[in-house]
């Protein structure tokens, strides 16, 4: 597993906690910057995937 997974599977688990307090708030932004905080955890995650298959 590459440092790039944790780091991906971090930054999913913030932006999920970010769209969820932004639902539960009414505030759109927050909500908006948590889906691209997800989005950016998934681009980590392919990269690390990227990563491993070269290793391989």
């Amino acid at each position: 597993m590459d440092k790039e997974h944790v780091k991906g599977a971090a930054k999913k688990a913030e932006g999920q906690v970010k769209e969820t307090a932004g639902k539960v708030t009414g505030d759109k932004a927050l909500e908006a910057e948590g889906k691209l905080d997800k989005a950016e955890g998934e681009v980590r995650d392919k990269v690390g995937d990227a990563k491993d298959a070269l290793k391989k």
